[in-house]
Formats: C-alpha cells, sequence, structure tokens
C-alpha cells in the first residue's frame, strides 16, 4: 500500500530547531538557515502549499503559533529551556522536540516533512519514521567538513558525525546544497541515488543592480568582504592580499552593530593584523548590518572577496551577483558551484592571498571585464539561483518521496 499523492497543495511541516524563521525578518541573529527556511517556506506558499515550520522556543514569552504570512505559519516547540541555548547545547533537548513533533502529527500528520540541520533531522526521524511520514532533509553544514578544518577548535557534540550518518541513512532523501555535500554524504554512506542537489537563493528583487550606492573613500578602487568575522571566514587572507592593491580600500562588513565593533574580539584580531601589514589605513569595519543595507554596500564594491577555508554553500556570492559586483572566492564548497570562472569572477585556491590579489587586481585594472562578470553574475542568478526555482526543484522532491514512500505498518 502506498499513500495517495494529493492531487494539489501539500501540507509540508518544516524543522528548524534553531534557526527560526521569524529571525529573518531583521533581527540580528538572522544568518542563512534563517534566510532559507523563511524563503522556502514563502515561495511554497505561493505554490499553493500550506507550510508550518517547527522551531524551538526560545523565549518564555512566544505564543505557541505565530502567522507568517498567507499560508504559512511557525510553531514553537518546548523542548528544553525557554531562553537562548548555543545550537552546539541543544542535542539533549531533540527528543522532547520529537516527542512533540509524534504528538502533534499523529493526529494532523503532514503530507511530507522536510527537517534543516543536524539535530532537526534527529527530531524529525523520531517522530516521521513511526507515523510513515515521508521526510526530506537539508543539512545546510556536515560535521566532517567542520571538524577537518576547525579540529580541536570545533565545539560541536563528540557524536555528531555518527547522528548526520544516522539521519542521512533514516531519511528518504536528502536535499544537498552543492555538488561537495554529495561527496561527503557518499563518504558518510548514504546512498548518491537518495541525494538530490538544490542551491540555496537569493531574492533578484532585493538584491539587484539598480539603486542607491553606498559613500566609496577617496582610493580609486573597493574591495569588501561581508559576513561573519571568524577565522574560517578568511578575511586575513583579504587583509594579506590588500598589501599588494595599493590602489584599494577593503570594507569588512559583519560582527556586532553599532557601538560594539571596537570591542569585539574578531575585530581586534583583524585589525592588528591589518596593522602589521601596513594597510590599517585603508580598511574600514562596518560592524554589522540590516539586510537592507547590504545591497547598497555592495552595489559600492568594485569586487567582493569570498576567500573563506571552507564554505558549506556561501550566500554572498550570490548576493554579490544579483547586484552585478563579480567575485573572486575560494574554490571551496558550495562557491565552486555559484561561482562561473571567468564569467561571474574568480575561483582561487584558499588561503593564498598572492592568488586573492592577483585575481581580484586584474579585474580591478579592467572596468569592461568587472561590467561583463557583473552582468553575467546577474543573469546566472536570474537563471538558477531565484527562491521561486528553488521551491519548484524542492517541490519536486516532495511529491517524488511522497509517491514511493509505503504506508506505516502497524505496531512497527
Amino acid at each position: 500500500m502506498r499513500r495517495a499523492k494529493p492531487p494539489s497543495g501539500l501540507t509540508i511541516a518544516l524543522v528548524s530547531e534553531h534557526a527560526s524563521p521569524l529571525a529573518a525578518l531583521g533581527g540580528e541573529d538572522a544568518g542563512g538557515q534563517n534566510v532559507h527556511v523563511a524563503q522556502l517556506a514563502g515561495e511554497l506558499a505561493d505554490r499553493g502549499h500550506t507550510v508550518t515550520v517547527y522551531t524551538r522556543r526560545d523565549c518564555a514569552s512566544l505564543p505557541g503559533t505565530v502567522r507568517l504570512r498567507p499560508g504559512v505559519s511557525v510553531r514553537h516547540v518546548p523542548a528544553g529551556p525557554a531562553t537562548a541555548v548555543p545550537k552546539d547545547r541543544l542535542l539533549p533537548f531533540m527528543p522532547q522536540f520529537g516527542a512533540f513533533l509524534e504528538r502533534e502529527w499523529a493526529s494532523a500528520p503532514p503530507d511530507v516533512a522536510h527537517s534543516h540541520f543536524w539535530m532537526s533531522g534527529i527530531a524529525a526521524l523520531q517522530a516521521a519514521r513511526p507515523l510513515g511520514i515521508p521526510l526530506a532533509h537539508t543539512f545546510h553544514a556536515l560535521g566532517t567538513v567542520k571538524r577537518r578544518h576547525q579540529g580541536p577548535a570545533d565545539t560541536s557534540p563528540v557524536d555528531r558525525i555518527g547522528w548526520e550518518r544516522h539521519v542521512g541513512l533514516g531519511c528518504d532523501h536528502t536535499v544537498a546544497t552543492c555538488r561537495d555535500e554529495v561527496e561527503e554524504l557518499t563518504a558518510l554512506g548514504v546512498p548518491p541515488e537518495r541525494v538530490s542537489v538544490v542551491p540555496c537563493g537569493v531574492d533578484p528583487d532585493l538584491f539587484t543592480p539598480e539603486g542607491p550606492a553606498a559613500p566609496r573613500g577617496a582610493l580609486p578602487h573597493r574591495l569588501l568582504q561581508l559576513g561573519r568575522l571568524v577565522p574560517r571566514k578568511g578575511a586575513e587572507v583579504s587583509l594579506a592580499a590588500l598589501a599588494r592593491l595599493p590602489d584599494a580600500e577593503l570594507v569588512i562588513a559583519g560582527g556586532p552593530r553599532g557601538g560594539r565593533v571596537d570591542a569585539d574580539p574578531d575585530v581586534r584580531r583583524l585589525r592588528e593584523a591589518a596593522r602589521s601589514l601596513g594597510v590599517a589605513d585603508r580598511v574600514r569595519f562596518t560592524g554589522g548590518l540590516a539586510r537592507t543595507e547590504v545591497p547598497p554596500l555592495l552595489r559600492s564594491a568594485d569586487v567582493v572577496l569570498c576567500p573563506a577555508d571552507y564554505e558549506p554553500f556561501g550566500i554572498v556570492p550570490l548576493e554579490a551577483m544579483a547586484c552585478g559586483v563579480p567575485v573572486v572566492a575560494s574554490a571551496v564548497g558550495g562557491q565552486r558551484d555559484t561561482v562561473a570562472d571567468p564569467a561571474t569572477g574568480r575561483l582561487v585556491p584558499p588561503g593564498d592571498p598572492a592568488a586573492l590579489a592577483a585575481a581580484a587586481g586584474h579585474l580591478l585594472a579592467c572596468p569592461a571585464e568587472r561590467a561583463a562578470c557583473g552582468a553575467a553574475g546577474r543573469r546566472r542568478v536570474l537563471t538558477r539561483f531565484r527562491w521561486a526555482a528553488v521551491a519548484a526543484a524542492t517541490e519536486e522532491v516532495y511529491r517524488d518521496i511522497g509517491s514511493r514512500r509505503p504506508a506505516p505498518v502497524s505496531g512497527a
């Protein structure tokens, strides 16, 4: 016996244990997963589906359910204390999260569930498996990659990789965000035929070449690095590259907002690196930005630098390309999929300031080539990385696993 495929709209449960889509509406804690879940939910609703996002209640005053927009509701799951808890400490609360899902889904099962991040997968599997609910999963980042690059600095639970294997083998299908992730999952033992690549998306109506640009300094060229300031993002590599590009300034956007920038340890580390390289007078730190402040800053740049040591996907290259700005990125993770070298920018080895400077310097010296790369990047975003396209590809996965999933077996 197989589950009947709904004739039109699906009821969809998105599980995102630490990253609420509500935070994507302008809060400082909005990250890539928050934005991804919010945008995917909205686009799925626009396609005629009814979506409920399940996220952990991290504040006692939060209501049980919030209507995010037509067709999308957010359920706050009581799992652990109703306070903020670092995501690496949430694992003990996943059985409680999963039990809540199982109780709720037993009386009103969704047509399909889609968990985001490995701990969400643990909770979703706990509920979906006994109820026979088809389950897709997106990891967003993998413990194998994090441990390889961070080593002893990795704060993930020690058994994360084992749990990721459990989720990858237990769900019906994994929705990977890049080709590198497929290789990592295959190495974990997940059959490649149970993995599809669906990239992250970008909003080309917010991130657009048209519109105001942030003011520039007196130097001829501006380089921009945008994102978190943690060491793996490679800002030190950008500073070392800047030392080879005397006619350029470097804007580093990220970290805390407002007056807290000067006290931030990452900003202090990078300022000291800039001083030691003799480029401190050509570096500016903006601190964290509201989402609406990002497009004008991107439009003010000649080249956007993305020199991360590793990058599970990397949303910044897409945002830059959508704004018509060429990108020089390290050839790692999802950046190998998003940046088309040489059409939309350049891919260089990670941790190589000379290669980063050479690629950026070539583009700075060639205005026509910069313009061509920017235009090509915009076209690439419009044809491949709209959220509508991401939702359509994800829906195809849902309908496929829904048609193949057998009904629950009594007593299983």
